[in-house]
């Protein structure tokens, strides 16, 4: 999977929502009624994340789960990063 360019990650950034660029990595924070919240959300997108071999940076803090999406293999952000993003979205 090649390595998008500056101009394609802001051309795929805005068809996300609430999803920001962070160096070469995407993110974005969710918020949830309470810590069980959080972690079923994070077991909603475990099968999303498995389904690609793609696996997210996860932060919970209690109500909330900060969800960092790179390709690390690569370097840096790649179209599998946007797809999980929008996988995430459509579980969120």
């Amino acid at each position: 999977m090649a390595r998008l360019d500056d101009q394609q990650i802001e051309q795929k950034l805005g068809g996300l929502d609430g999803w920001q660029r962070s160096g070469d990595a995407i993110s974005k924070r969710f918020e949830l009624q309470d810590f069980k919240g959080s972690v079923d959300f994070v077991n909603r997108l475990l099968p999303e994340a498995e389904g690609m071999n793609h696996h997210p940076d996860l932060e919970i803090s209690w109500n909330k789960v900060t969800v960092t999406v790179t390709t690390h293999s690569e370097g840096g952000l790649t179209d599998n990063d946007f797809e999980l993003a929008k996988r995430i979205d459509s579980v969120s």
